[in-house]
């Protein structure tokens, strides 16, 4: 079972304002400082962007980050650069460069505008995560051969303020998060990036219908 400290970590930042994430996550961490890795790896915060020596907007998070450096998708570079960055091998560069291709299209016909990126890295077993925004949406994996567990998390924060000289201030503001978890069928790299790609599609129509 999950630790109950974690459940009533995240229990709480559910009913917590979109707009102070970054307050409220430095506020549990001091909280339960055990919980730290757990808590980042769990909790989406409001994402930052960069741009590549190739003028390439990519989205910066832990994911494509090594010590003060992060590494653009779309060139493989880290800025600033590293002589010893980690780098995703021959295999999974090629399944990340297709995926960061699929996904620059789904994100401009769904929104016509964000940014999109996907990252890959080898662990003991493949793995991968991708991000997109907006909304920020994120999915990691885990396996090989033929079958592949897939955990799927995506979530959209919005927030709406208005402050008036006569109608005072007004801020409304929520979020919400789904996961989904199947076991698919891998052949070759655009299988596993097709069935990334449909898992993500229909989470985002529920979502959007939410």
């Amino acid at each position: 079972m999950a630790d109950p400290q974690l459940l009533a970590a995240l229990d709480l930042m559910r009913r917590m304002p979109p707009s102070r994430c970054e307050t409220s996550l430095e506020e549990l961490v001091d909280l339960v400082p055990h919980l730290t890795d757990d808590l980042l790896n769990t909790i989406d915060q409001p994402l930052q962007t960069a741009k590549d020596a190739q003028g390439n907007a990519y989205l910066l998070c832990d994911y494509n980050r090594d010590g003060d450096s992060y590494r653009s998708p779309w060139t493989n570079e880290y800025d600033p650069p590293l002589s010893d960055g980690v780098l995703p091998s021959p295999k999974l560069r090629a399944m990340e460069t297709l995926a960061n291709d699929i996904f620059e299209g789904y994100r401009e016909m769904y929104y016509e505008g964000g940014i999109s990126s996907v990252y890959f890295w080898d662990l003991d077993e493949e793995g991968a995560f991708s991000k997109w925004s907006p909304p920020g949406s994120q999915r990691h994996g885990g396996g090989g051969g033929g079958a592949l567990a897939v955990l799927l998390s995506g979530g959209v924060a919005a927030a709406a303020a208005q402050v008036g000289v006569h109608e005072g201030e007004m801020n409304l503001s929520g979020s919400l998060t789904r996961q989904k978890e199947e076991e698919l069928a891998v052949g070759d790299v655009a299988s596993h990036v097709a069935n990334m790609g449909r898992m993500v599609e229909e989470m985002e129509s529920r979502m959007r219908d939410t």
